[in-house]
C-alpha cells in the first residue's frame, strides 16, 4: 500500500494512552505528547543558539516529531518498567526497533526507506539533538506528572514519573536545561503551591539526588 500505509497508522497514535493503568485526571495519547515534545524541543533549541551552539533543525524535527512512532507496535510502556534494567531497556529498544524496520521493507517504496530509517529512527544519542530530545522527552513528563500531583492525584506513581523526569533533565549538561533549572522549574513549583502534594519538597529530594 505505499506511503499511504504509513500516513493511515498515524492514527493510532491517538489511540495509544500513555501510563496505561493508571488513573489520571487527564489523559494523555502518543501522538498529543510527540506535539509538544517538537513544541518544547524548538524551544530548549533556540535557547541554545543563544549560547552560540549550532543546531541541525532538520534532523531536531525529524527525530521529535518521529521519536515514538514505534510505540504504535509496542505500545506505551511506563519509564520505570522501561528503564528497570539496561538489559530490559535494550531487549525493548531491539524489539521495537526490529518491527519498526519490517514495516518499513514491507511498506515503504524502496527509494524511501533510507529517508524512513533515519527519520524514525532511534533519535537519543550525544548529539546536541539527541540530548535535546531527551530532556523534551522529560519535559512532558514532568508537566503531565505534574498536572495530576497538582489535582491531587493519589497514584504514587505520578510522584515517581516527576522525580525520575527531573533527575534525568538535571543530568544532562545543556544551556538550556541551566534555563529550565533556574527559570522554568520555580514557575512549576509556585504553580504547585495550589497542590495537596509539597511540590517544592519533592522536587528539592529529586535534584539532590
Amino acid at each position: 500500500m505505499g506511503i499511504h500505509t504509513y500516513f493511515r497508522s498515524l492514527n493510532d497514535l491517538e489511540r495509544i494512552i500513555r501510563t496505561p493503568g493508571k488513573f489520571k485526571f487527564e489523559e494523555h495519547c502518543v501522538s498529543a505528547h510527540s506535539w509538544k515534545v517538537v513544541q518544547y524541543a524548538k524551544t530548549l533549541a533556540d535557547i541554545e543558539e543563544l549560547h552560540g551552539v549550532v543546531i541541525d533543525w532538520k534532523k531536531l524535527y525529524e527525530i521529535t516529531s518521529s521519536h515514538d512512532y514505534g510505540e504504535i507496535f509496542i505500545g506505551d510502556i511506563k519509564t520505570p518498567v522501561k528503564h528497570y534494567s539496561l538489559e530490559l531497556r535494550s531487549m525493548l529498544q531491539q524489539v521495537e526497533e526490529g518491527m519498526v524496520e519490517h514495516f518499513i521493507n514491507e511498506n515503504i517504496p524502496e527509494e524511501f526507506q533510507p529517508i524512513f530509517r533515519r527519520q524514525l529512527r532511534e533519535g537519543k544519542d550525544n548529539s546536541v539533538e539527541g540530548l535535546i530530545l531527551e530532556v523534551a522527552d522529560k519535559m512532558d513528563q514532568v508537566y503531565e506528572a505534574f498536572a495530576e500531583l497538582q489535582r491531587g492525584n493519589t497514584e504514587k506513581e505520578f510522584i515517581v514519573m516527576y522525580r525520575y523526569a527531573l533527575i534525568k533533565i538535571k543530568n544532562i549538561d545543556l544551556h538550556c536545561v541551566h534555563y529550565f533549572l533556574e527559570h522554568i522549574l520555580p514557575d512549576i513549583i509556585e504553580d504547585g503551591n495550589r497542590s495537596p502534594y509539597d511540590i517544592r519538597q519533592i522536587t528539592e529530594d529529586a535534584l539532590s539526588q
